[in-house]
């Protein structure tokens, strides 16, 4: 496939788009909630949201051209796939969803996804099952220079670790997005397909969430004012939209009740293709009366909101909270199956789509997801070809922030092989906003990026 010119990802004017987002600064103005905001703070627009065009960049830590960034921005790459933990067990690879939360001291913690589908539990710590080999690691840093202090398995055990989200009590929730069983070979062990929760401390007490339900997780998005959490479903073109009613706030463990999202104007909602963009939809919700079945097939939950008239969405991936809104996105949802961002009111109880690709040189496959400190939204691309990371302003623009450029001939750890297709994953601030970091999956890199972030609009 021909490789796609970074200068014709200029961020796109609306008019000039067939299909792309109302003006975000207009949809805001219909509501008392700032559109994207991650603090309570209005909202600061910036005259140039795309930063300019991309270059290479050398990284701080090794001095190779990992990436291509706007001028001004610098990075260091760290965690590496090999790199040695405190135990002398190296960092596994296949890394995705992560967040940062503050350690205090002056340290920040990322809690990071291991999305690793076969092998052995890749450590004895914090272990749920010996037989599947992902998990979690939690990397701590120096917050002013993005220096590793401290790295360790804080969950292991478990399968396709893909996603999750931070919550707003200071821990990781992270997802299984599968439904394996015991194998007849005795390689997995115990049932997959839940949530779990990592706290910032330590590790896992590696015990699912059973109530929160059994099917193929992609990520979770916390409402701090109600603890409710909100979650995405990877299960191709019958994915759901959930939401999980905990019985006390905070304690995840102590139960609830789960439930998914439908429209309350049409009986069989298909949100996959001809959704119109801007448009509010009032919604409403069907409780799952078998959350955990003991016989789970890749529809046994979904098929359970289904018979109540769900709405059905196509590969559900990133989710994240801003501002009393939850954003989630769908990878190859839309007309031109390239990805649709949705955005969900609590309060109204309703859902407009937020944002569709036109094509993959718009955006292509967008996965992991978040909201800047500034108000914009971040997308990590899961495509074909060259992977970008992208930005989408509150003025309804969609622009390029960084392409993966991952080439390497065994200057780290040995690994060798072009990576510049490879999926971003991860993308979350540090609590200050000071830095952004993200994840190259494979080999396994991740990276704090910072710079002049008060010229653009992330």
């Amino acid at each position: 496939m021909t490789p796609r010119d970074p200068d014709r990802r200029q961020f796109l004017k609306l008019g000039s788009v067939a299909v792309a987002s109302i003006p975000l600064h207009a949809l805001a103005a219909c509501s008392s909630v700032s559109t994207y905001s991650a603090s309570s703070a209005p909202v600061q627009r910036a005259a140039h949201p795309q930063y300019g065009s991309l270059v290479p960049i050398a990284d701080d830590a090794t001095g190779l051209p990992l990436l291509w960034l706007p001028e001004g921005f610098r990075y260091r790459s760290f965690g590496w796939n090999g790199d040695l933990l405190n135990d002398g067990t190296p960092t596994p690879p296949l890394h995705d969803g992560m967040a940062a939360l503050d350690a205090g001291n002056g340290r920040v913690r990322l809690i990071r996804n291991h999305e690793l589908r076969t092998g052995r539990s890749f450590s004895p710590d914090s272990t749920y099952d010996p037989g599947a080999g992902a998990g979690t690691t939690t990397v701590e840093l120096e917050a002013d220079t993005c220096e590793v202090t401290a790295a360790w398995a804080s969950l292991s055990g478990t399968a396709v670790n893909c996603a999750g989200g931070p919550t707003p009590w200071g821990s990781w929730l992270s997802c299984e997005e599968t439904v394996g069983e015991p194998d007849s070979d005795n390689t997995l062990e115990r049932k997959h397909g839940y949530i779990f929760e990592v706290p910032l401390e330590g590790g896992s007490i590696a015990e699912p969430l059973r109530s929160m339900g059994r099917f193929r997780h992609e990520a979770v998005a916390v409402d701090p004012s109600t603890s409710i959490v909100y979650e995405t479903e990877d299960q191709g073109d019958r994915s759901g939209f959930y939401r999980f009613l905990p019985n006390e706030p905070g304690r995840l463990a102590a139960g609830g009740r789960l439930q998914m999202l439908c429209l309350s104007e049409t009986e069989e909602p298909d949100m996959r293709t001809g959704q119109v963009v801007g448009r509010w939809r009032d919604v409403h919700w069907v409780d799952i009366d078998d959350p955990d079945p003991e016989e789970c097939g890749p529809h046994s939950v979904s098929d359970q909101g289904r018979d109540h008239r769900a709405a059905r969405f196509t590969r559900l991936e990133g989710a994240w909270y801003g501002a009393g809104r939850i954003v989630f996105v769908s990878t190859d949802g839309g007309n031109a199956e390239q990805g649709q961002v949705w955005e969900y009111d609590p309060q109204g109880d309703r859902l407009r789509l937020l944002f569709e690709s036109a094509g993959a040189n718009v955006l292509n496959m967008p996965d992991n997801v978040c909201v800047s400190p500034r108000g914009g939204l971040l997308l990590c691309e899961d495509g074909v070809g060259p992977q970008f990371v992208h930005g989408l302003t509150v003025d309804g623009q969609i622009f390029p922030f960084a392409r993966n450029n991952v080439v390497l001939s065994g200057e780290k750890n040995g690994i060798e092989g072009d990576f510049r297709n490879r999926e971003f994953a991860g993308a979350t601030y540090s609590p200050d906003g000071r830095w952004l970091f993200f994840n190259v999956q494979t080999p396994g890199i991740s990276f704090a990026v910072t710079g002049p972030w008060e010229d653009g609009a992330l």
